[in-house]
């Protein structure tokens, strides 16, 4: 790990003493590049609503004759691959800015990059609340980050249906790990007993000692923190007095393959505006129409994200370091809702809820 550390900062070193230079170059050509990172090849929920932000971009024909380019590197490899990528997108693609649509852990090695390049960094999925705390002016998420998520769901448990007895149910990942510790931190806060914890095995099917183990206990409510492959079926197979909430996660990457909505009948969680909804939602309709099947939420959050970049470049043309400026004052209302940032790079009331009825995807009101 050290030595990862240490090649890919002597690399930053070397590059960027040409960031300034290659800023002259950069700003002669009106094809504008835009860095995504994935976590794999097999991802493609990301890919396909970026590519759609792309596509309308170009469609639209910018008064000062912009195109625009989506750049894909994944981030399937060895501990570093984050950085290394981020580097590659910045000094060899040409890129004016990043999107990352992955994990935590190599959003803080891309932060890293950033913090040297002065290049905008925005974050479409990755909720650790600690990336904002490196306090990094080139940061910026459109996604709720763990501490929303967790509030808007512990306000509708605790203090509005006045639940207790809760259970937590999450696969070992990292970033699942870091949410059910922010739970617990709110709970703890608020004077509620710890919830109960179940962990499960990501790469397993069989879930039957789970679902035999959360019958037996005593509880009135499940809350998801991460998508099993199977949780339609661990859902079906719950009492039917259980309520089930999710946080964004639960309709992560390809949750709608084989799956209808009208399956999570009841099921509450979290979301920014109401991207679901195919009867209202423009986006919706034409990613059905695309794709043939409904968008996850990776794929709507990556959708605006591409976009807010894409506005804040052509307004900071042909200064690629006004673009963090417009990004920071940027008000713009995308398939998730209002987008605006606070000073940290944090969007601002972020994590709303909805909850599904007869397959119809409803917002709570606060």
């Amino acid at each position: 790990m050290n030595k990862t550390f240490f090649i890919v900062s002597l690399s930053l070193l070397v590059f960027v003493q040409d960031v300034f230079s290659q800023q002259e170059k950069l700003t002669s050509n009106k094809l504008i590049k835009i860095g995504l990172l994935i976590p794999n090849s097999k991802a493609t929920e990301a890919k396909f609503g970026a590519e759609m932000a792309i596509n309308k971009a170009n469609k639209e024909h910018s008064k000062k004759g912009l195109s625009f380019q989506l750049i894909i590197r994944s981030l399937k490899g060895s501990w570093g691959t984050g950085s290394s990528k981020a580097v590659a997108l910045i000094f060899k693609d040409n890129v004016w800015a990043i999107m990352g649509a992955h994990d935590g852990r190599n959003a803080h090695l891309v932060e890293q990059v950033i913090s040297k390049t002065h290049v905008v960094y925005l974050s479409s999925w990755a909720t650790d609340p600690t990336l904002s705390q490196a306090f990094i002016p080139w940061y910026f998420s459109c996604v709720p980050n763990d501490n929303q998520q967790v509030k808007a769901l512990v306000e509708e448990i605790y203090k509005k249906r006045k639940l207790t007895k809760i259970a937590i149910v999450s696969s070992e990942s990292f970033d699942a790990n870091d949410t059910f510790k922010t739970f617990l931190k709110e709970t703890q806060a608020m004077g509620q007993p710890e919830p109960m914890q179940f962990i499960y095995n990501s790469s397993s099917l069989n879930f039957n000692s789970l679902i035999t183990k959360i019958n037996n206990a005593e509880i009135q409510s499940i809350v998801f923190l991460d998508n099993p492959s199977s949780s339609l079926n661990l859902i079906q197979n719950f009492k039917k007095n259980i309520s089930i909430f999710g946080t964004l996660a639960f309709f992560r990457e390809n949750a709608f393959d084989k799956v209808k909505l009208s399956q999570y009948n009841h099921t509450i969680l979290v979301s920014t505006g109401n991207w679901l909804d195919s009867k209202n939602s423009i986006f919706n309709n034409k990613f059905r129409q695309k794709y043939g099947k409904a968008p996850s939420a990776v794929a709507a959050y990556a959708y605006d994200g591409i976009n807010l970049l894409i506005n804040a470049i052509k307004r900071s043309w042909p200064n690629r370091t006004k673009v963090k400026e417009e990004l920071s004052n940027i008000n713009y209302k995308g398939v998730t809702g209002l987008i605006q940032f606070d000073d940290k790079g944090n969007r601002k009331n972020a994590a709303g809820l909805i909850e599904i009825e007869n397959g119809n995807p409803i917002i709570i009101k606060k």
